[in-house]
């Protein structure tokens, strides 16, 4: 008789949470030309985090929202970037987090603005997740302008317009309209 090895079947990955992972400190734009969604890559770009963050919200967001919305949106903002660093991308050779259009986040490089970096530095420690800690792409979408955007509820899709909604006309706060997109989902400290 031959040496017979058991292996496992599958080995499984230990689930990325705020506990066993640190925020990254870079993350990797690819550039397309023209803020083309499907225009080719023109070279990938490492940026510092937090600057990525400072580019994307005020093109995301609208910078004159209430500031409310706006740290709504700081921190989806932050939760997609930092599970897509999680799941990077390769495509013709080039490996990438993100890149600058709409595929995943609007990113323009030097675009912060102070009422949005206000909103990013206001929320920098918190993060929003399933009570697990698992590290969740926090998705949205625009929404209808004006609308409370109410189909959107519990959806796990936030509407840009229906948070500057709730905050401005209904004066939520902004975990309430995190709460109202994301149930079952909590704000932590890291």
């Amino acid at each position: 008789m031959g040496l017979v090895l058991s292996l496992p079947v599958h080995a499984s990955a230990q689930t990325q949470t705020i506990y066993n992972t640190a925020y990254p400190s870079t993350i990797r734009v690819a550039i397309r030309s023209y803020n083309n969604p499907v225009g080719p890559i023109l070279y990938v770009q490492t940026l510092g985090f937090e600057e990525y963050c400072e580019d994307v919200l005020p093109n995301e967001w609208m910078p004159s929202w209430d500031p409310q919305a706006l740290q709504a949106g700081a921190i989806a903002i932050k939760m997609f970037a930092w599970y897509h660093t999680l799941h990077p991308v390769t495509e013709n050779g080039l490996t990438y987090d993100v890149d600058n259009t709409t595929n995943f986040q609007e990113f323009k490089y030097l675009s912060g603005r102070p009422e949005t970096d206000l909103a990013l530095q206001e929320t920098w420690n918190m993060v929003y997740v399933p009570t697990d800690g698992t590290i969740k792409e926090l998705d949205y979408r625009m929404g209808v302008p004006n609308s409370d955007n109410s189909w959107f509820d519990g959806t796990y899709v936030m509407s840009q317009w229906g948070s500057q909604y709730w905050a401005g006309t209904a004066k939520l706060p902004f975990e309430s309209i995190l709460n109202m997109y994301y149930p079952g989902y909590a704000l932590k400290f890291v």
